[in-house]
């Protein structure tokens, strides 16, 4: 399974350049091959596929055809520009992101690496290693390729960015295989790290078929999921076209009986049946349009019929084809039926025939009106304006719609190392029994204690940034000399002035290090020894107490009772003991450990849990999350992990957590039924990772993924978001949607806020924007029907659709996040984004705007002489300024708070309201022709501005008493 090529025993000599040429050839070269980057027109084009765009197109199409007809394309043109601003937008925020993260993401393939070839020892790039190479590694080096391991001295290995683990002991002695190991004990793989000892390996595996480049692959994987807030713009989407193309058929047939029953027009059965004949061929011509509206109908009032592909399938050419096939044959029926379609006088006549393209030309109107052109702008626009703001945050965004659908998700796989844990070993606790209350003092124990720590260490500390010490080589040796450090006690001075007689490296036979020197502290030859604390304290013949020396056997029970604790605790435990030599004993290191040890105690070793990741934790609990760990550590240490940051209770059991190995051995159905159960996943491999993923998906939630390690990489591409960490592998940060800066939970915790704030946001825009829409249906509708004219144009319908909407869109988009979400559950995969106290809102407060503006039209047109341009102009700003004051209800839509409540942080939502005021009195003003418009006086305008202002302070009035009822109630 894991050994890909042949192994080559090359061990002296390595191999020749003939040799090298012939494996490259053969195996490729030490690349990775790089994610396939989009091109900028793909980037461009796939913001087309916004359902909310699709629509429009579908209304730019339709809305094309009238323009031609009557030579006037100012509405084809606003609705293209709709279309371009929302993509454009959509398409540039992106591409930043996108550019920001390759600067945070760069990979480097000439790090030098030392290989035997032709019998010497030399350096090469890490892109020239090739199958067969002997490779020479020490500590701090990091593995270029996969390989099995000819030689290892004391090696131990940080697999961090594979399977989550920072130390792991290889050896080529096969009794001391490991084999609940994640990997095989004698093979090592590309991205991992030397941490102690050294080792020669053979290269078996080379660029996209190592382990790390397999995952790669997997992790760059186009997966299909979509997100959800346009799974629900897709549904808003065909209720929108549904409505508008029944509306807009409905007014055309309206319309032309109005024509035969009220207007007088004489039609002969010839004419009608001619005129059916041609509008069943426009109706084949537009199939491609209309059939896939007709399925969504049908869809919606619960009829499940599946659409054929070759609606989607076939070419407009096709439509064309079939629409002229379908003219010439119906034509002919006619003529066989004794109607000859050659005549003129068959057909209706040319005043009559722009009548009825009139008519059509009003049904356009209505399915134009009725579709959002602001929404795909606003959602941009939203979308857009938290990647920055979320940036700020340490949430770098890269792609749009993972703001928002952070705020819909229900579950959070998260790593151990890294994300939850500081991925730096610490001394939890420390027991030395000779110690008074384990404060380091200048006395002889104290000495010992410093000096041993210090000198039998191999380990180091980098203070080349003092406000972040790295350490350097083994991390449990580190976190001693941090302990050290802490103290402030410089361990490097004392390791310099102890002179090393001899050293013992730690090993996995051993169990222990050992190093004896001359001690400049004690002024005597001391052994100090370090290592397993049961190896450790079996060779010790007493104890270094307090009270002076006591035997083991009386303390026996206290050691066995503390290091079964720290066990429990899933801590590393580390013995210590010294004793002192005679300068002329010239026995081995091995004879004097065997004689008569001095134990000093116990340190317990952890990789602490982040500060702020339980009370991280605790909010995404108490917001309806769920948060699973997948980590590739141990059971114990997993769960001990997991009761720290407050997911695993004493009432969990084993079924809550599972081993990487015993869920591959689950099937798909078992696994369903326990994955939503599990809290834990131990020792998992990437592929475990990955499938955890998608069979919660299967169960309806929405995964988002945290992750450092390569080993993350398929499980963060394969959720709906994918959370890397800005230390996090390259791998990972490719495969994910957002980067944690920080590396923090807590900022996750910011991401879902910031969602769900998003969410809300757009449903407000959704508010404004449908109550907009549902108003100038019916009055175009009515109006159309018992008017003369239209009461609105299609331009000034664009103003208020287009122009107007993107400012509200900005003005709603920045409000600030409300922490108030977090106390609400995440909603449904499968709601509707209008919920009924939305539907409710839309529909009376578009109720009533449609009774005044109705009224009003009614008494202008049949109580006054007629409509005037002026008044026309009135009618026009009354309905804006009935929309500019609805906005300031919108923002306030189920908060129970005022509209103005925190107006002074919602500076741009006024500064849009001052835009949106100025926008109508210029048009109004020099709009002319263009917008049918003529100048008001100012008079009419303050009548109109505060008249319609009422609708702000009625409901100002209705919540305030709300609020008082509640906080009256709730003080009883």
């Amino acid at each position: 399974m894991y050994q890909n090529y042949p192994v080559m025993k090359k061990t002296i000599t390595g191999l020749t350049n003939e040799e090298v040429i012939a494996s490259r050839q053969q195996y490729g070269s030490n690349v990775l091959t790089p994610p396939k980057r989009e091109s900028l027109w793909k980037l461009f084009f796939e913001k087309f596929q916004d359902p909310i765009i699709r629509i429009l197109l579908i209304a730019a199409f339709l809305s094309l055809i009238v323009s031609f007809i009557h030579n006037d394309f100012a509405e084809t043109l606003g609705i293209i520009f709709a279309i371009l601003l929302a993509t454009g937008v959509g398409f540039w925020f992106e591409m930043d992101a996108g550019k920001k993260f390759d600067l945070l993401n760069q990979v480097n393939d000439d790090t030098p690496v030392k290989v035997i070839r032709n019998g010497n020892i030399c350096e090469i790039s890490k892109k020239e290693i090739v199958v067969g190479d002997i490779v020479l590694l020490e500590t701090g080096e990091e593995v270029p390729a996969d390989g099995l391991l000819q030689e290892a001295i004391s090696l131990q290995m940080n697999e961090s960015t594979l399977t989550g683990e920072p130390l792991i002991v290889k050896t080529t002695v096969e009794a001391d295989f490991d084999d609940e190991a994640t990997y095989p004990s004698n093979r090592i793989y590309r991205g991992t790290t030397v941490v102690d000892g050294h080792c020669t390996v053979e290269i078996t595996a080379v660029g996209d078929v190592t382990e790390f480049g397999k995952v790669a692959q997997e992790s760059s994987m186009k997966t299909g999921e979509e997100t959800p807030l346009n799974k629900q713009l897709d549904s808003l989407a065909r209720v929108i076209s549904v409505i508008g193309f029944s509306l807009g058929i409905l007014t055309f047939f309206a319309l032309f009986l109005k024509d035969i029953f009220f207007q007088g027009y004489q039609y002969t059965g010839g004419q009608i049946i001619l005129m059916g004949t041609v509008l069943i061929a426009f109706a084949v011509l537009l199939s491609k349009i209309w059939l896939p509206i007709f399925y969504d109908g049908l869809d919606l009032v619960g009829k499940k019929v599946k659409q054929p592909a070759w609606v989607n399938e076939s070419r407009w050419i096709t439509w064309l084809g079939a629409s002229v096939l379908v003219f010439i044959v119906l034509c002919g029926i006619c003529y066989l039926s004794g109607i000859n379609p050659l005549l003129a006088s068959s057909w209706i006549s040319i005043d009559t025939a722009s009548r009825i393209l009139e008519y059509f030309m009003v049904a356009v109107t209505l399915i134009v009106v009725s579709v959002p052109e602001g929404l795909p702008m606003s959602v941009t626009l939203s979308l857009a304006l938290s990647m920055r703001r979320m940036l700020k945050t340490n949430n770098l965004v890269r792609k749009m719609h993972a703001c928002e659908t952070m705020g819909a998700a229900t579950v959070i796989c998260t790593d151990k190392t890294g994300t939850l844990t500081q991925n730096r070993m610490q001394v939890a606790q420390t027991n030395f029994y000779g110690l008074k209350d384990q404060q380091l003092s200048e006395d002889t124990i104290g000495s010992l204690i410093r000096e041993g720590i210090a000198a039998n260490s191999t380990a180091h500390l980098d203070f080349s940034h003092p406000e972040k010490i790295k350490s350097l080589g083994n991390p449990t040796e580190a976190a001693l000399l941090f302990w050290l450090n802490k103290q402030e006690i410089n361990y490097l001075r004392l390791r310099e002035e102890a002179k090393v007689v001899n050293q013992l490296t730690f090993s996995t036979e051993r169990k222990y290090m050992a190093t004896v020197i001359d001690s400049p502290l004690l002024n005597k030859r001391i052994l100090y020894i370090k290592g397993a604390p049961e190896i450790v304290f079996s060779n010790c013949l007493e104890v270094v107490t307090t009270e002076g020396l006591q035997p083991v056997s009386s303390l026996k029970p206290v050691v066995e009772k503390q290091l079964l604790q720290y066990q429990n605790q899933a801590m590393r435990t580390l013995g210590f003991a010294y004793r002192e030599i005679d300068p002329e004993d010239t026995r081995t290191i091995e004879e004097l450990v065997k004689d008569g040890l001095l134990f000093l105690g116990i340190v317990a070793i952890s990789d602490p849990v982040r500060e702020d990741v339980p009370a991280a934790v605790a909010q995404c609990l108490r917001a309806g999350i769920d948060v699973k760990i997948v980590t590739g550590d141990t059971p114990g240490t997993a769960r001990e992990i997991g009761r720290q940051i407050g997911i695993w209770k004493d009432s969990d059991t084993d079924y809550n957590i599972i081993t990487g190995v015993d869920f591959q051995a689950l099937t798909d159905e078992e696994a369903l039924k326990r994955v939503q159960q599990l809290k834990i996943m131990c020792r998992a491999r990437p592929t475990d990772k990955q499938r955890l993923v998608q069979l919660l998906q299967q169960c309806g939630e929405v995964v988002a993924v945290t992750g450092d390690g390569t080993n993350d990489a398929p499980a963060l591409n394969f959720a709906q978001v994918g959370l890397s960490m800005g230390s996090g592998t390259s791998v990972a940060k490719e495969a994910s949607d957002i980067t944690l800066l920080d590396d923090s939970f807590n900022s996750i915790a910011t991401a879902v806020m910031w969602g769900r704030s998003l969410y809300k946001n757009i449903q407000r825009f959704l508010i404004f924007q449908l109550t907009i829409n549902v108003t100038a249906l019916i009055i175009v509708f009515f109006g159309s029907i018992f008017g003369q004219e239209l009461p609105l144009t299609v331009t000034q319908m664009l103003w208020v659709n287009l122009i107007m909407d993107t400012f509200a869109a900005g003005a709603l988009a920045s409000l600030p996040p409300d922490p108030n979400v977090m106390k609400e559950k995440p909603r449904k995969n499968n709601d509707f984004i209008i919920t009924r106290k939305m539907a409710t809102n839309i529909l009376g407060t578009g109720m009533l705007f449609v009774v005044l503006l109705m009224s009003i039209l009614y008494y202008l047109t049949y109580i006054e002489v007629g409509v005037s341009l002026y008044d026309l102009s009135a009618f026009f700003t009354l309905f804006v300024l009935l929309q500019f004051w609805n906005m300031f209800n919108a923002k306030a839509f189920d908060t129970g708070k005022s509209a103005f409540h925190d107006i002074r942080n919602s500076q741009a939502f006024l500064g849009v309201g001052f835009l949106i005021l100025v926008g109508q009195f210029l048009i109004v003003t020099f709009g002319g022709e263009v917008f049918r418009t003529t100048p008001l006086s100012w008079k009419d305008w303050g009548l109109i501005i505060g008249g319609t202002s009422l609708i702000l302070w009625l409901r100002e009035i209705g919540s305030a008493v709300l609020r008082f009822f509640r906080s009256s109630k709730s003080s009883f």
